[in-house]
């Protein structure tokens, strides 16, 4: 994974008050829970997912949705390739698909945790 990835990641765990350091199998690592559905998502402490944790961009790319944290959440790959398949492509057209999106951005809001640098949005 690259290293941009690894720190959009980070980033992201930096705003979501879900993850907190937890030791996973003798060493430490973020543990957090999935934008969708809460389940548990490890990633390690340089940003490398140790479950299958994926980048969930909220609002679609698509749809004119941005790389702002704000944008941006961690979900389970089974959740975030399930949205994607199902949603993402019929976002402009189905009514359902943005009321995930809203469903999704009002949890990201309510998870969000201030960073501890001034650089976020």
């Amino acid at each position: 994974m690259s290293y941009a990835k690894r720190r959009k990641i980070l980033g992201i765990i930096e705003t979501d008050n879900t993850f907190e350091r937890a030791d996973h199998r003798g060493r430490e690592a973020w543990l957090g829970k999935c934008l969708h559905c809460n389940a548990h998502l490890w990633v390690g402490l340089d940003g490398e997912p140790i479950s299958r944790a994926t980048i969930e961009h909220i609002l679609p790319k698509t749809a004119g949705g941005t790389e702002a944290l704000t944008n941006l959440g961690l979900a389970c790959a089974r959740c975030n390739q399930g949205k994607g398949s199902r949603h993402d492509a019929r976002y402009h057209r189905d009514a359902r698909a943005r009321e995930l999106v809203e469903r999704l951005l009002a949890r990201r809001l309510a998870r969000w945790r201030q960073p501890e640098t001034d650089d976020a949005p």
